[in-house]
């Protein structure tokens, strides 16, 4: 709008050139003098070099330029304050939600799989506002925010776009990037700002399973074999590939969950517990399965895997990614 305002009054004295005089040079207005006139017109630093000297052209300018002058002032000027307004309300607000953010769940790379990812820990229970996610796709963050997540373009594998999503304060981290050695890169990079953090580290390449395992990741799952062998199974047994798929989907059928044992539980057999089959029993931070002897009796501070009907409803179709 600037602009149009400069070229507005430099077509204005062009178009009535013969109105104004060169005081310097006494060589007529050519349009290079119209534009040096409406520049230093519209920014009040009138020179005196161009003057109009009819008496219609002193009217325009009173009447018509001087207003034109004060709007672009204004337009400038509202502009700025506007703009260093916004973007100081921004980082006041940043800096406030940075330090009320701890105990929160990074989301590295926001396709399909961490979308799914995102998606199962709000179906159970994990707050909107406790999930960041990490993009280097700016469609892939507006997906996000649409979301409601907060989100921001950047490369995982830098120490300070970690840093600006509060990984040194995460409880969790979920790496589902698209190629095995961002991963690797990392996973790397996050033990080094956070060493307890619980990272859950996807692969496509099962060759590369170990090595992001030494890269600090907690539990990696291979997609390519995952997806591979879900498809074998429904394809040998199309029941078995549906009661797998129904396992991994939440809001209906059944669900797999991790809980912990209530003090009405202590001294059951997983076994006797009603509405629900357990798969495994996790004590001491091993993993006991329902078969061992050791799994045979529950004791308060255990945590139990079971298999349950779904308790969460479904996300209305526009909100699912």
């Amino acid at each position: 709008m600037a602009l149009l305002l400069v070229l507005a009054i430099t077509l204005l004295v062009w178009f009535d050139r013969g109105a104004y005089r060169d005081m310097a040079n006494n060589d007529g207005v050519s349009f290079i003098d119209a534009l040096y006139y409406a520049t230093v017109t519209m920014t009040t630093t009138g020179y005196g070099d161009i003057v109009p000297v009819a008496d219609h052209s002193r009217l325009i300018n009173t009447f018509l330029v001087t207003p034109l002058r004060v709007a672009f002032l204004v337009l400038l000027v509202g502009t700025t304050v506007e703009v260093l307004a916004n973007e100081g309300r921004r980082a006041l607000m940043d800096a406030q939600w940075r330090k009320n953010l701890r105990n929160h769940t990074v989301v590295i790379g926001y396709g399909t799989m961490g979308q799914s990812a995102a998606s199962t820990l709000v179906s159970n229970g994990v707050p909107e506002d406790r999930i960041v996610v990490i993009d280097t796709n700016p469609l892939a963050v507006a997906t996000a925010n649409r979301n409601n997540l907060a989100a921001f373009e950047g490369d995982a594998t830098h120490r300070e776009t970690l840093r600006r999503a509060e990984l040194p304060k995460a409880r969790e981290v979920i790496i589902t990037v698209n190629r095995d050695d961002t991963t690797i890169l990392t996973a790397l990079t996050v033990r080094q700002l956070n060493r307890t953090a619980h990272v859950v580290a996807a692969v496509r390449d099962s060759e590369n399973l170990q090595l992001v395992r030494q890269s600090g990741a907690d539990a990696v799952i291979t997609s390519s074999d995952s997806v591979g062998r879900l498809m074998g199974l429904s394809s040998i047994s199309p029941y078995l590939g549906d009661v797998i798929e129904d396992l991994l989907t939440s809001g209906s059928g059944l669900e797999v969950i991790q809980r912990a044992v209530t003090p009405a539980e202590e001294g059951m057999n997983p076994r006797d517990l009603q509405g629900e089959r357990v798969l495994a029993v996790i004590r001491n931070k091993t993993m006991r399965r329902f078969y061992e002897s050791t799994a045979d009796t529950l004791q308060l501070g255990d945590e139990i895997v079971v298999v349950r009907r779904s308790h969460v409803q479904p996300r209305p179709a526009n909100q699912q990614q």
